[in-house]
């Protein structure tokens, strides 16, 4: 039965791989320049995981420094939700195997496949289950192995993403700090980002790896023309107006999309803008979590509601304010 309850983000928590790539490093294998892909995306640098960082272990080690820092025991955890699009493994599914190591022991875990949209999908998801009463404490993270599934060798793509894992809790309060998700998706242009062949190619073509393309200049005017309607209508549902925003946490896909989408929405001087991806690159569905723990370490970090909006494959999109932990 769902109960009067709210629920709010307690904590959040990261995990960024030990390598530092610089795009020096990355124009070794395309044919670019420091100077184009600053420009284009406004990354200098990006974080790749070596043999030992995976979906998983990233998404546990942020997964548990979130709990710690919820002051919880991870027994108190009872729902763990996992949001990736580049964990290579069909079954099983990677929530389980978190919960695990993050010693959420017996905790329903769940993956969510909404690519760069999924960490917003999730924190959204996590607030019904509290406020049905479903769940009290809910670890949500978004983790990432960009690289596993990104060609290095392409030059549309190899200098955007980059790996990486964020988590929250989201717990129980008297009146709610999470606004109602406003969410969608465009399925008519699924083609425009993903892997334009299935796992089951290697069957025919086993020295051929699946990888994922992305129709950039589509995605882009997608993005700051249509997902932008998706963060006003977040806004107001929350009851606000754009400038009583303390901070606004978009997916960070590209720099030039983060500066279009503030300056639409009609941002305050006041409001922090995210801008993790300066260097950790697009770590899709981790890229959110990331950005709200570097904004949290900032020696002025912002305190009031923030606007998380996510979007990518699906077409999906989702936007949801939240007041900061």
């Amino acid at each position: 039965m769902r109960t009067d309850r709210g629920s709010r983000l307690i904590s959040v928590g990261a995990y960024r791989p030990a390598r530092v790539v610089s795009n020096a490093e990355i124009c070794t294998r395309i044919d670019s320049t420091d100077e184009w892909i600053r420009r284009r995306s406004g990354i200098v640098s990006r974080r790749f995981g070596g043999p030992d960082e995976t979906v998983i272990s990233m998404a546990a080690a942020a997964g548990r420094q979130a709990v710690c820092r919820a002051g919880l025991d991870p027994s108190a955890v009872d729902t763990v939700l996992v949001a990736s699009m580049s964990f290579t493994h069909q079954s099983p599914p990677a929530a389980p195997q978190v919960a695990d190591l993050v010693g959420a022991t017996g905790a329903a875990a769940i993956d969510l496949g909404v690519a760069c949209a999924g960490f917003s999908h999730a924190v959204a998801v996590a607030d019904a289950l509290v406020r049905a009463g479903s769940a009290r404490h809910v670890l949500v993270i978004g983790s990432e192995k960009m690289t596993d599934i990104v060609d290095p060798t392409d030059r549309s793509l190899a200098f955007l993403f980059a790996d990486g894992a964020g988590a929250v809790v989201v717990g129980p309060a008297p009146e709610p700090g999470i606004g109602p998700v406003v969410w969608g998706a465009d399925g008519s242009r699924f083609k425009l980002i993903g892997h334009e062949v299935p796992w089951t190619n290697l069957r025919e073509h086993p020295d051929v790896w699946p990888t994922m393309s992305m129709s950039g200049p589509e995605v882009f005017r997608w993005a700051v023309g249509e997902v932008i309607g998706t963060a006003r209508d977040a806004v107001k549902a929350a009851g606000l107006e754009p400038e009583n925003l303390a901070a606004f946490v978009p997916h960070q896909a590209n720099a030039r999309i983060t500066d279009k989408m503030a300056a639409a929405l009609g941002l305050p001087d006041s409001c922090v803008i995210a801008r993790d991806i300066e260097t950790a690159g697009n770590t899709s569905a981790a890229s959110i979590p990331l950005a709200l723990d570097a904004l949290l370490a900032a020696p002025d970090a912002p305190r009031g509601p923030a606007l998380l909006v996510g979007f990518g494959a699906g077409l999906s999109y989702s936007a949801v304010v939240v007041d900061l932990p």
